[in-house]
């Protein structure tokens, strides 16, 4: 056994050198093609179909390319200005190693380089069978020359707030800095949840002043609002805010209300500057000048206007609640609620509650009010992309349960563009008909309408498109199977009446309560109200996939210059705040525009 083990691990070490050897080899062929701007040589480093996403590195932006000749005419247009040089694989992070990624057997190698400016790291896949040309490629940028963040080894030594004898001590301190009598925040955030708390944090690592303003009473507040029944849908392993992760007792899938004392503990331990039952009113940018004339609304009562360089909207990726014209509401006599108004079903035992939408609000309000011993019925207006939590996790988690730390998980998952996420999608939707065959075959017995996202990508590609028409399944989806939640069709309705909903073979659906899962406005209209329609229609549309493939109008530069929005999951504001705050950072320095 002895042997065997010792063969074993010889064997593990020996391909792991091989994998270093080749990723080593690859990186010194590129950059001195890449020096010496020869095209033709960088031609010879990239596959015939290859990808590369650059993260500020080389373009101060998000920019992906999608085939050889775009790959090598960016890198040879942006070289001379960034001058990258030192590549090599990246010491002290995960070794570079064989992996299967979108279906295909690749070496992939985590690599360090540096700027002029900035020092980078990136990820490089070279196809097993022709390791000398690269498939993917990615560049982003670490940190700052000279702005390094003031941490672990260089965390500050605190001696002006640790012993102030007969002066003001560090809670003084903070007090009087989060007042901002004395002057103006840099960068003003709209919102105190996920990604407005942890962009403050980042940016004052990089000592940019920031002001978050949190129209609920605390940070976190939108959470501690939300149904009385809510957790996290994802595992915890990818939910890990920066600097500071979850508790490691704290179970798989987050109660809502962990999380919210987890952000106004975050905030408090971060030393976010936080104005909370402050309400962004409104605000004009002055181009003269280059800052905004933000109006907020304080807890008093009172106005106050700030003039920040920035403004960030950290408030979501939706505006207000929605709930759309349904012919004969306002003759409905019940009681009418939006999900975000919906906290508890126990009010509702034995009451007749129809429930509008088949999203994952929509299921999870039905599937509370059940429990509480209601009598509910699912209204689906148009097909839904449903899959188990468990099976979600063949796309969500899939970096994270490689046993390598976060912060390189965290780099493999940005690499994809989005062609290869879109295919990666694709082949993990197949996997999740097989495992959830039997739970899909109950809902479609029931009449459920199915489908599988765009392009059959599942419900990743529904949340990046337009941000819901998905449920990830937590027991809801068997209760309809099994007939205990009702399932009526749109199609088949006429009006809502007195008592119900009429169907259109004359029947009454009968209801005290009708639960709006509807969804919400756009972005766009909370810009046009708070901003302005001249800056929103500059703007345009937020969230939705630009033709690159990100995300329109996320994080990073708008049309109009100060403006910046953030938003999604806890893991998207973990990763692309990083990137916000740097490009504000250097814009502060006049790296860039």
């Amino acid at each position: 056994m002895l042997v065997d083990t010792g063969t074993q691990e010889n064997c593990t070490a020996m391909e792991q050198r091989s994998e270093y050897a080749q990723a080593s080899r690859w990186l010194t062929a590129f950059e001195k093609a890449l020096r010496a701007c020869d095209r033709e040589a960088l031609l010879e480093c990239f596959a015939g179909e290859c990808h590369w996403r650059d993260m500020l590195a080389f373009t101060w932006n998000i920019s992906p390319h999608d085939d050889c000749l775009s790959v090598v005419d960016a890198l040879i247009c942006h070289q001379p200005q960034v001058n990258a040089r030192n590549f090599r694989v990246a010491q002290g992070r995960t070794p570079p190693r064989r992996v299967k990624r979108t279906g295909e057997d690749v070496i992939e190698a985590i690599f360090s380089f540096e700027t002029d400016v900035a020092r980078c790291h990136g990820v490089l896949r070279l196809p097993v069978t022709a390791p000398d040309r690269a498939w993917v490629f990615s560049s982003s940028m670490t940190e700052l020359k000279g702005h390094e963040e003031p941490i672990l080894q260089r965390r500050p030594a605190g001696s002006a707030i640790s012993r102030n004898f007969g002066g003001a001590n560090w809670s003084d301190l903070r007090t009087q800095e989060q007042r901002f009598e004395d002057r103006e925040p840099v960068v003003l955030i709209i919102g105190g949840s996920q990604g407005g708390v942890s962009l403050a944090a980042r940016l004052r690592l990089l000592g940019v002043d920031a002001l978050v303003v949190e129209r609920g009473a605390r940070v976190g507040q939108t959470w501690r609002d939300r149904y009385h029944s809510l957790a996290l849908h994802n595992e915890v392993a990818i939910n890990h805010f920066p600097y500071i992760p979850f508790p490691p007792n704290w179970p798989k899938y987050l109660p809502k209300d962990m999380l919210a004392g987890f952000l106004e503990f975050y905030a408090w331990a971060m030393q976010c500057n936080v104005w909370t039952s402050t309400t962004f009113i409104h605000g004009d940018y002055d181009e003269k000048s280059g800052r905004w004339n933000a109006t907020v609304r304080v807890e008093d009562g009172s106005e106050r206007t700030l003039h920040p360089t920035h403004i960030v909207f950290a408030n979501g990726i939706a505006g207000g609640k929605r709930i759309p014209e349904l012919p004969g509401l306002s003759d409905f006599k019940g009681e009418v609620l939006h999900t975000e108004d919906y906290y508890s079903g126990a009010s509702y035992k034995g009451k007749d509650v129809l429930v509008l939408g088949t999203g994952t609000s929509g299921h999870d309000c039905a599937q509370d009010l059940h429990e509480h011993g209601a009598n509910v019925r699912l209204i689906q207006r148009g097909s839904t992309t449903v899959v188990s939590v468990e099976a979600a996790a063949f796309n969500n988690t899939v970096h994270y349960q490689e046993n390598i730390p976060l912060e390189d998980a965290d780099l493999i998952g940005t690499a994809p563009t989005m062609p290869l996420l879109r295919r990666g999608y694709q082949l993990n939707v197949k996997r999740m008909k097989e495992h959830d065959k039997e739970l899909l075959n109950g809902l479609r017995a029931r009449g459920f309408k199915l489908d599988f996202g765009p392009d059959e990508a599942g419900h990743q590609m529904k949340l990046r498109t337009r941000h819901g028409g998905y449920y990830l399944n937590c027991g809801c989806a068997e209760l309809i199977a099994s007939g205990d939640i009702g399932l009526l069709q749109w199609q088949d309705a006429e009006r809502f009446v007195a008592e119900g909903l009429l169907m259109k073979d004359g029947t009454i659906e009968k209801a005290d309560l009708l639960i709006a899962a509807t969804g919400y406005y756009p972005q766009e209209e909370v810009v046009k109200n708070l901003l302005g329609e001249e800056i929103a229609e500059k703007v345009g549309p937020i969230w939705g996939l630009a033709e690159n493939g990100e995300l329109r109008n996320m994080f990073g530069p708008t049309p109009q210059r100060g403006l910046w929005f953030v938003g999604g999951g806890l893991s998207q504001n973990r990763v692309y705040t990083h990137y916000v705050a740097i490009q504000i950072k250097a814009r502060e320095l006049g790296l860039t525009q």
